[in-house]
């Protein structure tokens, strides 16, 4: 079943919204548990919404266009590929904005690197995040001051498809408000910073947040630009080049056109 939540309903979930502003206008295009995007990337995990704790923030994408893009390493010529995915947990209530991953490893993977090369053959990737800790807790912020509460899960996709370059903001509302507690291990091994219960320190992640109407701006124009992709119902087609079996990647690639015709040509022969 396929379900489109209404503005209003995308606005309650965030609860955050009048005050973040970038999710007031925000859809969510659901079918079978998977959120589409404006993007080849389909959420898997977390829902809209959900609380969230525990030792790791886990999200799940799936980055083959529900399974109409090819995974790479692609073909130099191809016109449609993923260059990256990047994603950020940002607040505009507390002021925060961490670096999940930004495609480069920091020390400890306290920021992951690119989540394309992770889980080779695998059209899902797992994302699977320390939380700092500035976030351990639980239940609501118990104080103006705190850093748990209301967050968007901020998934930048920058990708070109049937030739044309795109960049697109999908932000998905959560709460930090289960339980996180101190892990094993020592805040030291990610780099720097004063770190507390063997979590990084989350201003060694933390990132400056842009002015609120210039980030607002940009995620209307992301919204705007690119619609929602590769739901059930959606027939755009993919156009893209595979790489000549045994040649590597980058190497000469046949159209897909091609390859399918000269399959069928091989077909007949053999059948006649």
């Amino acid at each position: 079943m396929l379900v489109t939540m209404s503005p209003w309903f995308a606005a309650a979930l965030v609860a955050v919204a009048s005050l973040s502003g970038l999710a007031t206008a925000q859809e969510f295009t659901i079918a079978n548990g998977q959120i589409f995007t404006p993007g080849p990337a389909v959420l898997d995990a977390p829902q809209p919404g959900t609380p969230l704790g525990g030792q790791l923030l886990e999200v799940a994408l799936d980055v083959s266009a529900n399974g109409r893009l090819q995974l790479p390493p692609y073909p130099a010529d191809t016109p449609s590929r993923i260059h990256n995915i990047t994603i950020f947990l940002q607040s505009y209530v507390t002021g925060r904005n961490f670096t999940i991953t930004n495609a480069t490893a920091s020390a400890g993977n306290a920021s992951l690197g690119d989540i394309m090369l992770s889980e080779p053959g695998s059209t899902v990737k797992h994302v699977k995040w320390i939380w700092p800790d500035c976030l351990m807790g639980n239940g609501p912020p118990a104080t103006a001051e705190s850093d748990r509460g209301r967050y968007n899960i901020s998934i930048r996709q920058n990708f070109l498809l049937n030739g044309e370059s795109h960049y697109t903001i999908f932000n998905v509302p959560i709460s930090v408000t289960n339980s996180i507690q101190s892990i094993a291990g020592s805040s030291s091994d990610f780099g720097g910073g004063e770190g507390q219960g063997g979590r990084p320190s989350c201003d060694l992640l933390n990132n400056p947040l842009a002015p609120f109407e210039e980030a607002e701006e940009a995620f209307l124009t992301s919204t705007r630009t690119v619609r929602v992709l590769f739901a059930p119902g959606d027939a755009i087609t993919v156009q893209q080049t595979f790489a000549v079996p045994g040649a590597g990647a980058g190497a000469t690639a046949w159209p897909f056109r091609w390859l399918t015709a000269f399959l069928s040509l091989l077909v007949l022969s053999i059948l006649s």
